[in-house]
């Protein structure tokens, strides 16, 4: 496995990082024994930084990763995970979650630590109780390694948190080919880097889009004789300022292609052939999907019940791809109680306030009716 190194940390990791947000599920549960192996064969391969969070797979996420580092893996892989700071209500808060993902994890010692999904009203909020001086004395105490913060907001906010504080040793983003100018995008990328921290790319296939992209974009791939996947993952490891890619894998065939690409000689370069190829898919990918959903599930559990990711999955497919797919969206939402469509949706903006890309939610329900009602 190609090695790199997390910024001025200097903790070496592999290029490909394990992200345990989507880990294989069965009947609506973690496929323990499946996610067991397969994080194994990933250590076994190379694969040496795990992430996780606290809320991943309703807490589970942690506690399965904790299953998956008995028997000595824990001593071969960097550990990181989360600390929900919507959950932090006083400066206690700090020390009871810690705990509490320390035990569901099997550890004592969190190797990489962040504050998650920071945005700018969250920020405000843990900083004044105080959680960058708590950060300092668990690090000082040896509980946390280094630490850092998980970022889904705008360029402007991803700079005031680096200026309100100079501790930062990493960060991870959101960041993709189709999404340089989203969120922080590559100007933060290149901030970050300057300033000496490690970055952690996550999101790197767009919730999987850019593995198995629409017709439009994998007709750009086919032409070229090109996987989507390689090039999406290759053209992050060509950036110097990526520390590590994260790969959120949920089946073993995902784990061995990707671990295979990440440690094969010149999985940092591309071509100006292949970089061209990037950029007529980034054509194609533009306007097709009118919803910038990832699917990662923080949007839930709705109070109506409602499966926001899948409702909106099933209008983007609708939107982009027409003809027979269209039909068969129309067709896979009509099979959906009253209560599970849209048309239920109550406007109450609680989804909203813990959507990361900050879609406006309840105004898209009407239209996602519209469409495949």
């Amino acid at each position: 496995m190609n090695q790199r190194t997390l910024g001025t940390t200097g903790l070496p990791t592999s290029a490909l990082g394990f992200g345990c947000m989507r880990l294989p599920v069965l009947d609506g549960a973690v496929d323990e024994p499946s996610a067991i192996a397969m994080l194994r064969w990933a250590f076994d391969h190379g694969v040496d930084y795990a992430d996780s969070a606290y809320g991943y797979h309703d807490g589970h996420s942690e506690r399965v990763l904790g299953l998956a580092l008995r028997d000595g893996y824990r001593e071969r892989v960097t550990v990181a995970t989360k600390m929900p700071v919507w959950l932090a209500k006083e400066p206690a808060d700090f020390d009871r979650l810690f705990a509490e993902q320390c035990a569901r994890l099997g550890t004592e010692r969190i190797d990489c630590y962040l504050l998650h999904n920071l945005q700018s009203a969250r920020w405000d909020q843990v900083r004044d109780l105080g959680v960058t001086d708590w950060l300092e004395r668990r690090r000082a105490a040896g509980d946390i390694g280094a630490f850092g913060f998980s970022f889904h907001d705008s360029y402007a906010t991803f700079e005031r948190i680096l200026d309100e504080y100079a501790g930062w040793q990493f960060c991870q983003l959101q960041y993709n080919y189709v999404c340089e100018q989203v969120q922080a995008g590559t100007r933060g990328l290149e901030l970050a880097a300057a300033r000496g921290l490690g970055v952690v790319v996550m999101e790197p296939l767009f919730g999987g889009t850019l593995a198995t992209p629409p017709a439009p974009m994998q007709a750009v791939f086919d032409a070229a004789g090109a996987d989507p996947t390689d090039l999406a993952l290759r053209w992050l490891w060509a950036k110097p300022e990526v520390s590590l890619v994260l790969s959120g894998m949920s089946a073993q065939a995902q784990a061995e292609h990707n671990v295979a690409l990440a440690a094969r000689p010149g999985y940092d370069q591309l071509t100006a052939a292949e970089s061209a190829v990037l950029q007529a898919a980034r054509t194609a990918f533009e306007g097709l999907y009118a919803l910038a959903c990832t699917n990662c599930g923080y949007c839930l559990p709705c109070p109506q019940g409602l499966d926001i990711p899948s409702l909106f999955a099933l209008f983007n497919s609708a939107g982009a791809l027409g003809g027979g797919p269209r039909q068969l969206a129309r067709a896979l939402y009509g099979q959906k109680a009253e209560g599970e469509r849209a048309s239920a949706c109550a406007a109450c903006g609680e989804c909203e306030s813990k959507c990361p890309q900050h879609l406006p939610i309840s105004e898209w329900m009407p239209k996602v009716q519209e469409l495949l009602g």
